[in-house]
């Protein structure tokens, strides 16, 4: 934790206000690992120090010292404890708990500007540190060890990840927990709970990510889906004073986070990874009082009363008087045989330096022609010795902005095969060998590669919503003047128009990639995620 502003005597008068003083003595143990959410302490006199433990061993991470105060990100969202804080030099704090943080970042703009930068700051100086209460203990060839740590590294949660096959201490840890080779991967949280082969859903438990919300209120808005679009919806819903939850079936960021780097997004002419847009716009939205739920999935709307229900996976059900919908599409997999088998273990669905890692030095595919597909493809030439696109049109031209097409057609790395498509994979428990074909010439290359990467056309995965709002054919939702294309038509029950974004059902609003008519791109997603707002509150006039 690099980051630690000196706060002046006027700036510690505000926070003086909304807190209590109090008088510590040295080595008192202020908050643990997996403590409800703790307070921000600003130090009056003596010294508090932060010490890590994710691995059983305490790790110290900073000191903070007279007008300096603790805390990070997770303060701002309300999870519990990931470090521990003891006293250094007996003095006296001020103690800020985290309902009067969010208060005060609420009212006090200069006050937002440095806790917001310091807790940022801190939340990426631990995740480059590995610092974090959590570790896992896995294998690059284990496809659930890979979904473990794309979770964790997209909810923006520090970790630390022992490989097994590579780390020389591996064996004692296997030994410490009485871990055999059939539990990979195991998640060791607090350096005390240990999990065996978990699901995302039990690792989210474990650590808290959705304690304290409360399932009895009626919202004003639930956001499905935290992609671009619905964390747009929750920045805008949550700062003008809506009550607002965003489900995530996995971890924020959407089909966006992806993305290895955006370069056309207005205001980052240097560009910025997909992960690194969702990681500001949580911390955003949660800075205003926006909740946030991930590793749960919406099974189902109950469209018939007002306010809607929505019933979590776990048959959970949740009131809203309005439902933005924005679930976003995910990526086609190829119709081939067995290629299901290799998802995690050489065939992936994103691009991120995560994958890279495991494919350095190797040639690798990449299947699309998109925007996406070309991302991928420069950012993989650089971490790997070849990557081969293939690509079913003729031209990259038609689907792809013109500085990717340049990207790719000046790097010796990227080799386009026109015309062409996956025709077989093949591998022992992992992928190692595959076959294209020129659908032109009928010619099948085959190759020596370990990992490909699909960025093919997408589709919604609107089943759920099937019996409740109007789905185009292909299962996009139809909203706004696109209503009146609907087979069968439908009956709109209200003497005004359905708004823009509004599906066939008033009050439900669809944002981002699964609506019809949208244009694929991050930064429409977060224009219709900010202006949809604007419509819920005349939804929720009505109501």
């Amino acid at each position: 934790m690099s980051y630690a502003p000196v706060l002046t005597e006027q700036q510690i008068a505000r926070i003086r206000a909304m807190s209590v003083t109090r008088d510590v003595v040295a080595d008192e143990v202020l908050y643990e690992p997996n403590d409800a959410t703790p307070p921000v302490y600003v130090v009056l006199s003596g010294a508090i120090t932060i010490y890590a433990g994710g691995s059983g061993d305490v790790q110290f991470v900073t000191t903070y010292t007279p007008g300096q105060f603790s805390g990070e990100l997770l303060m701002i969202a309300g999870r519990p404890s990931m470090y521990s804080c003891r006293v250094k030099e007996s003095g006296a704090l001020l103690e800020l708990q985290a309902r009067d943080l969010r208060s005060l970042i609420a009212k006090d703009t200069e006050l937002s500007d440095i806790f917001m930068q310091a807790f940022l700051a801190r939340r990426l100086s631990l995740k480059d540190a590995g610092h974090g209460n959590v570790m896992i203990l896995g294998s690059k060839y284990s496809a659930e060890t890979l979904t473990l740590r794309e979770f964790l590294t997209r909810d923006g949660d520090p970790f630390t990840y022992v490989d097994l096959d590579a780390d020389p201490i591996a064996q004692e840890f296997l030994d410490r927990f009485d871990i055999k080779l059939t539990d990979i991967p195991v998640v060791i949280c607090n350096a005390t709970q240990v999990l065996r082969n978990p699901t995302v859903r039990e690792v989210a438990d474990a650590l808290g990510l959705n304690a304290g919300f409360d399932a009895s209120q009626v919202l004003d808005v639930v956001v499905v889906g935290a992609g671009p679009a619905g964390l747009a919806a929750a920045v805008y819903a949550a700062s003008e004073g809506l009550n607002v939850l965003v489900i995530e079936q996995s971890a924020p960021g959407g089909q966006a986070g992806s993305s290895s780097k955006i370069e056309n997004y207005l205001g980052f002419p240097t560009g910025l990874s997909g992960n690194e847009l969702a990681s500001r716009a949580i911390a955003q939205s949660e800075k205003f009082g926006a909740q946030i739920m991930v590793a749960r999935t919406v099974k189902q709307l109950n469209c018939d009363d007002r306010p809607y229900s929505v019933v979590l996976d776990d048959g959970e059900t949740l009131l809203s008087r309005t439902i933005v919908l924005a679930t976003g599409a995910q990526y086609n997999r190829p119709a081939i045989a067995g290629i299901e088998q290799f998802v995690g273990r050489g065939v992936h669905y994103n691009a991120t330096f995560m994958e890279a890692q495991l494919c350095r030095d190797g040639e690798v595919v990449v299947i699309g022609g998109g925007n996406s597909a070309g991302q991928a493809a420069v950012f993989l030439a650089q971490h790997t010795s070849g990557v081969h696109m293939l690509v079913r049109s003729g031209v990259l031209a038609d689907t792809m902005s013109r500085y990717l097409v340049q990207r790719i057609e000046s790097s010796p790395q990227v080799h386009v095969h026109y015309g062409s498509e996956l025709t077989s994979v093949d591998g022992d428990g992992e992928l190692e060998r595959v076959s294209w074909m020129n659908k032109t010439s009928g010619e099948v290359t085959s190759a020596s590669i370990r990992h490909v990467f699909v960025m093919t056309g997408a589709s919604p995965h609107t089943e759920w919503l099937s019996s409740c709002v109007a789905l185009d054919r292909k299962g996009f939702i139809l909203s706004g003047r696109d209503l009146d294309t609907a087979t069968p038509p439908i009956s709109w029950p209200l003497k005004r128009a359905p708004y823009m974004l509004e599906t066939s059902l008033p009050g439900v609003f669809a944002v981002g990639d699964v609506r019809a008519s949208n244009i694929k791109r991050v930064a429409s997603a977060v224009g219709e995620g900010s202006i949809v707002i604007h419509m819920v509150h005349h939804a929720l006039a009505e109501s």
